[in-house]
């Protein structure tokens, strides 16, 4: 027997510090759980701020030796010790080794695919879960697909054959673990030509031998968008977003089709938002590839540990449109919305992975395990979940 249901890895972090606030308030009775990091003195404070009843657990997140110390205690692992290309591979590799589920809010397409790469057939072995991004990248996205596919499939007994994403609103802060992932990105693909290619290929985080299909890469300028009537502009979370919708479809056997088609963007007020919008998301591409340019913004952005007041947090929101198409004749059409009232990569986000971490301990999943997806790997149960815990998932026919 696990000495613990859960542990929280990186709690005494940005991020870490709100979901620990979460789960304080929202674990069950008898749910055995712990925070951990390296910084036994940070680790005690939060503890006392927190309450009673709650373990501390240390490690170094760079040492396997110690990671699997950590893996051997716990049934399920949260982490939010990002960057993850730098800090999350030991912990990733401890939990494959021993069969221990664990979801993270990474967002680092690279990252990702290395580990689908070297350790999913080991996790298929052992029985582990291990779910990649289980915060605003990628369940919004994930599961507002999925529940677009499950409405037709109930009602109308057809599939999902086509989606489009939608940002009609968002407003939230940056944080320094955010920013030091971003420029870590944006540093390894002015190194490396793979990375660069992996990051344009739509389908890099397939299955591999199943990297294809009809999707091309990322629109990348202003456009104005038949399907919603209005200009659009890139979205910059489409990256990762719609490569995990794709894997879930890939994973799940493919319940959207083969043929299945998906884009993200960002609802704009006119022609003149959607450039500014593009035009400024290729000006911090580009200037994250060259070292001056780097080294400038990471003076101007927030460091590690730092992030958005709570009264930022608090005025914080998102809500976004998703329009789908069925696979029949004359195709059906379907309007899902996904909207939470604080701000979405952190209050909200801690709520998800709070949410994740709490469904692979407590409920009762399909037997699917290796590098999954959150649709491929809680689907409906993660969906009740966040529904009951204010997120809002709403979805009905046009």
């Amino acid at each position: 027997m696990k000495r613990y249901d859960l542990i929280l890895w990186g709690a005494t972090g940005y991020t870490g510090r709100l979901v620990a606030d979460y789960l304080a308030r929202h674990v069950p009775s008898g749910l055995r759980w712990a925070i951990g990091g390296r910084d036994r003195g940070k680790l005690d404070e939060l503890r006392a701020r927190l309450g009673s009843g709650i373990d501390v657990v240390t490690g170094d997140g760079l040492d396997p030796e110690s990671m699997e110390a950590i893996a051997r205690q716990a049934r399920v692992v949260a982490s939010t010790a990002g960057p993850f290309v730098r800090y999350g591979t030991p912990l990733v590799e401890a939990c494959v080794m021993h069969g221990v589920d664990y979801c993270d809010i990474t967002g680092e397409v690279q990252w990702i695919r290395g580990n689908i790469d070297r350790l999913h057939g080991r996790a298929t072995e052992t029985g582990a879960r291990i779910v990649h991004c289980c915060g605003f990248d990628s369940v919004p996205s994930d599961l507002g697909v999925w529940m677009l596919h499950d409405h037709l499939r109930r009602r109308h007994g057809c599939r999902l054959a086509s989606a489009k994403l939608y940002v009609m609103k968002l407003s939230g802060g940056i944080s320094g673990g955010t920013a030091a992932s971003l420029l870590d990105l944006l540093e390894l693909a002015a190194r490396g030509a793979e990375v660069r290619r992996m990051l344009v290929d739509p389908y890099s985080l397939n299955p591999e031998g199943e990297r294809n299909g009809p999707d091309r890469p990322d629109r990348r300028g202003a456009c104005h968008d038949e399907t919603l009537g209005r200009w659009t502009a890139p979205f910059v979370m489409a990256g990762i977003n719609t490569r995990v919708v794709r894997r879930s479809n890939a994973l799940l056997g493919y319940p959207y089709g083969r043929e299945f088609r998906y884009a993200e963007s960002v609802a704009c007020r006119g022609r003149l938002q959607a450039r500014s919008i593009a035009l400024g998301l290729t000006a911090m591409t580009l200037g994250g590839l060259f070292a001056p340019s780097r080294w400038l913004m990471r003076r101007f952005l927030p460091a590690p540990g730092q992030g958005p007041t709570e009264q930022q947090r608090e005025s914080g929101l998102f809500e976004i449109q998703l329009l789908g198409r069925s696979d029949d004749e004359p195709a059906r059409r379907v309007r899902g919305t996904v909207r939470g009232e604080r701000d979405p990569g952190y209050t909200e986000t801690a709520k998800m992975l709070a949410e994740s971490a709490l469904c692979l301990a407590l409920d009762d999943l399909a037997e699917r395990s290796g590098i999954l997806t959150p649709a491929s790997c809680m689907g409906g149960k993660l969906l009740e979940r966040l529904r009951a815990a204010g997120l809002v998932f709403e979805v009905d026919d046009q």
